[in-house]
């Protein structure tokens, strides 16, 4: 009874939310659905936008040091914005990639409006992502990249090469991807419940609010607006790191709407098939199958990532057909991976290790 009634708590404050937004729409005081990004220094690392449908745009990262043969494709989620990669001169993963000599690119998904209700994952996954891919090959002139998904865009990229096992991938990068979505804490239990009507977490434009995916973020006794998904790096930052800590805290309650097509699919295949580990996967009206993947996959997960739990992540070294597979266990959290002191102390130099490593074309 106490995950049912849970449950129901955040259905109750994501159906609050929705009305919120339809009175705020119906009395025209809708805030901006895309404010600056980069107000208050974050995204900064110099570059070129290369491609663009609708708000989705491609960067390539601009660097006069390129050491290594295959460019980096980065993925990123549906369900927040891409400047956590990219978070404050001196903190950012994003410089430390180029700084190493690779070619980085990364693609920002932008903010989606009624124009992307319709949008689903097959259109991200199967569509969109062998375009970024294609662009990427003519834009470096190589024929083959690396690709790497971080959080929810590790999904993405898990489905596109299911979908095309000839991708011309030469190793796979996950960051922080859940595979088993049984064990994704608050969100298994808003999202995965098979009395749950996914239309009833659509806002007026036909995409699920932010503040409703944030609610699948909190506890179920949460501590405000987005206290326990803020609070989680709070103890990361302090002094000196002030700034960061400032961006951080900004990008955690920083959510962006889901595009509604992409919500009904990932709630039927992905929470209550739990589709990427039953190996009932569908795209484009036919089935796919991770045990297709042959490409080389490196799977980096945190031990105390709240948010991608280890065990959520850790099966995918069984699921898929790739005779080198890399499990990279780091002692940090979803955030920490990337940002912060300690990621500048362990993790990120272990994740530069394997990256230009396979940015030459070799495994780990």
């Amino acid at each position: 009874m106490p995950r049912a009634r849970d449950r129901h708590d955040a259905l109750a404050r994501a159906e609050r939310e929705i009305e919120r937004r339809r009175l705020r729409q119906r009395n025209h005081i809708l805030l901006p659905a895309d404010p600056p990004v980069r107000e208050g220094g974050v995204g900064l690392s110099p570059k070129n936008t290369i491609w663009r449908e609708g708000p989705a745009e491609l960067w390539h990262y601009r660097s006069n040091r390129l050491r290594y043969p295959f460019p980096l494709l980065i993925v990123f989620s549906l369900i927040s914005r891409s400047y956590i990669l990219d978070l404050v001169p001196g903190d950012s993963f994003i410089e430390r990639l180029v700084a190493a000599g690779i070619d980085v690119y990364m693609v920002d998904w932008g903010v989606p409006t009624s124009s992307e209700a319709d949008h689903d994952l097959d259109h991200y996954a199967c569509r969109m992502i062998p375009e970024l891919v294609d662009a990427v090959r003519r834009d470096s002139g190589s024929a083959r990249i690396n690709l790497l998904g971080y959080c929810f865009g590790g999904v993405l990229a898990l489905l596109h090469a299911a979908d095309r096992p000839d991708t011309p991938v030469n190793h796979l990068v996950l960051m922080a991807c859940p595979v088993d979505f049984r064990l994704l804490g608050p969100m298994s239990e808003l999202f995965g419940a098979v009395d749950l009507d996914p239309d009833a977490l659509l806002g007026p434009d036909g995409n699920v609010p932010p503040e409703v995916i944030a609610c699948g973020f909190e506890s179920p006794a949460p501590r405000g607006d987005g206290g326990d998904y803020a609070g989680l790096w709070q103890k990361l930052w302090a002094g000196p790191d002030a700034v960061a800590y400032q961006a951080i805290g900004r990008w955690a309650v920083d959510h962006i709407p889901f595009p509604g097509a992409a919500m009904r699919q990932t709630i039927r295949m992905l929470f209550r098939d739990n589709g990427l580990m039953t190996d009932r996967l569908t795209a484009r009206g036919r089935s796919i199958h991770l045990s297709d993947i042959r490409t080389p996959l490196l799977a980096v997960l945190g031990t105390r990532d709240r948010i991608t739990p280890e065990a959520a992540a850790a099966p995918i070294a069984g699921l898929t057909g790739s005779r080198d597979v890399e499990l990279l266990r780091l002692e940090r959290g979803h955030i920490g991976l990337i940002a912060g002191r300690g990621a500048a102390r362990t993790s990120m130099p272990a994740i530069l290790e394997r990256l230009t490593a396979r940015s030459c074309g070799i495994g780990a």
